[in-house]
């Protein structure tokens, strides 16, 4: 009898769950993707006896999983809708013969993937798999090439991966098809890890090795309840598969375009010195950034970690509905705190997902400036802002950016567009916080105030800088008189 709980349930009760009709049937692997599931046409591999090692007893031992769980293999491969879209789903089935690689599965891999570019369709490999199949030996395990090949094709073509971890995620199906797609989400309690239960040491922290720790430990993004799972994933779907795929955002028209600056929710007043200017956005009072996003989106879904082993609670990335049109869009937003390391890592991630897909970013920029500690250097924090810098500066995709408190210096600066950047009135951007630059200068306390003057931080000193395009909810400056 199959195990009915939530990450164990078979190939076939998983994509009931979640294709729109709940039926299955043998499809014809045409391009017209029907409300139910429609199986994929499979290649045929002929076997010699016992397979290609000759391992005695492994054609009994298929017959066998056969025979219990009604599949020919360990994978289950088919179109259907989820929540309205087209996708192209791949099914691991784990009672048979633990869901493991063999050539036959990295054939109907391959197929899948191949179908998927072929019609422009994302792919969802719903992962249950103990790793590569001991009795095809290196055959097996080279099927792990096959399919990082295939998940790279898929990538490049600009067409999205949503993995959803099911009991057990482990081995190389966890390296190539789990951990390799764009977006990781995972059933609560799933045991995940690249060592299964059978092979880690004897003291191992069993806790280290699940679906929570992965998503603590930035190498999934969310834990999704089954009963979420169909919801959750057509929302995905639907963010993911509304953009171009071509590394540029594309308007109706033809024309590339780039998401407005959200209009201000704070003060519209300018500040009249450098220091209110930073006490402003110093503000408990002033907006962060969830009411932005929240201003901005009707739903959004939210990746995290920065698949390096971090993450970071001071940055929000994402795909949000936008409120005006329904048009997707990518966001990163710091929520005004030192950014960690994690955090620019993730956000980079963000950024060159959002291109490869052809959808258009907002970046809000509101930190103190990176996180300098101890622990920020040893994660890498130079190296981090350097990805950002680099992931901002070579995106095609349009990147919009609003400056919304505070700008601390380049870990501001690594999240802002150069020539797309806005400011709130009630922000500031400054090469260094004022405090620290009277430090460095030798200045007493007394000339922190006079120094914020100095360095000309305010929005509208920004604005004739030609640092920011404009102050959002703000008319365009006089060029014959300055700033009031």
């Amino acid at each position: 009898m199959p195990d009915h709980t939530p990450g164990r349930l078979t190939a076939r009760e998983i994509i009931a769950l979640l294709c729109d009709s709940g039926s299955i049937g043998a499809g014809t692997g045409t391009s017209d993707v029907s409300d139910g599931f429609a199986e994929l046409p499979y290649p045929v591999r002929e076997f010699k006896p016992d397979g290609p090692l000759a391992w005695q007893g492994y054609d009994a031992s298929r017959a066998r999983a056969a025979a219990r769980t009604g599949e020919e293999e360990s994978v289950v491969c088919g179109t259907a809708r989820i929540g309205g879209t087209p996708a192209v789903l791949v099914a691991f089935e784990f009672g048979f013969l633990g869901g493991s690689l063999g050539e036959r599965t990295g054939d109907r891999l391959e197929l899948a993937y191949e179908y998927a570019r072929a019609h422009r369709l994302p792919v969802v490999p719903l992962v249950a798999t103990g790793g590569s199949r001991m009795q095809e030996g290196m055959l097996a395990l080279t099927q792990l090439q096959r399919v990082a090949r295939q998940s790279a094709l898929t990538r490049a073509a600009g067409l999205p991966q949503i993995a959803v971890l099911r009991d057990p995620t482990t081995g190389g199906g966890w390296a190539t098809l789990g951990a390799g797609a764009d977006v990781v989400l995972a059933l609560p309690g799933a045991q995940v890890g690249f060592a299964g239960s059978r092979v880690r040491p004897a003291d191992a922290d069993p806790a280290a090795y699940t679906a929570e720790a992965q998503v603590a430990a930035g190498a999934a993004d969310a834990i999704v309840r089954p009963e979420a799972l169909r919801e959750t994933l057509a929302l995905w779907l639907r963010l993911l598969s509304s953009g171009t795929g071509t590394g540029s955002a594309v308007s109706e028209t033809g024309s590339a375009w780039a998401v407005p600056p959200p209009a201000p929710l704070g003060t519209a007043s300018l500040p009249t010195t450098g220091w209110d200017a930073v006490e402003r956005a110093r503000s408990s009072r002033r907006p962060r950034a969830e009411a932005y996003l929240d201003a901005c989106f009707t739903r959004r879904v939210a990746i995290s970690g920065d698949r390096c082993g971090g993450t970071d609670a001071g940055m929000a990335c994402g795909f949000g509905e936008r409120a005006e049109d329904g048009r997707t869009v990518a966001y990163a937003a710091q929520l005004g705190t030192a950014t960690r390391p994690a955090g620019y890592r993730t956000a980079a991630r963000l950024i060159r997902l959002a291109d490869r897909l052809g959808i258009p970013v907002l970046t809000l920029v509101d930190t103190p400036g990176a996180a300098n500690d101890a622990d920020a250097e040893r994660q890498g924090a130079g190296a981090a802002i350097a990805d950002l810098f680099a992931a901002v500066a070579a995106a095609r995709t349009p990147v919009t950016t609003l400056l919304i408190g505070e700008g601390g210096s380049g870990g501001a600066l690594a999240l802002a567009a150069p020539g797309n950047t806005w400011a709130t009135p009630d922000s500031y951007f400054s090469v260094i916080a004022p405090e620290l630059a009277a430090a460095i200068l030798k200045r007493p306390d007394g000339e922190v105030r006079a120094t914020a003057d100095q360095l000309r931080i305010r929005p509208q000193d920004l604005m004739e800088l030609g640092v920011v395009r404009g102050i959002v909810g703000r008319p365009a400056p006089d060029p014959s008189g300055p700033w009031s």
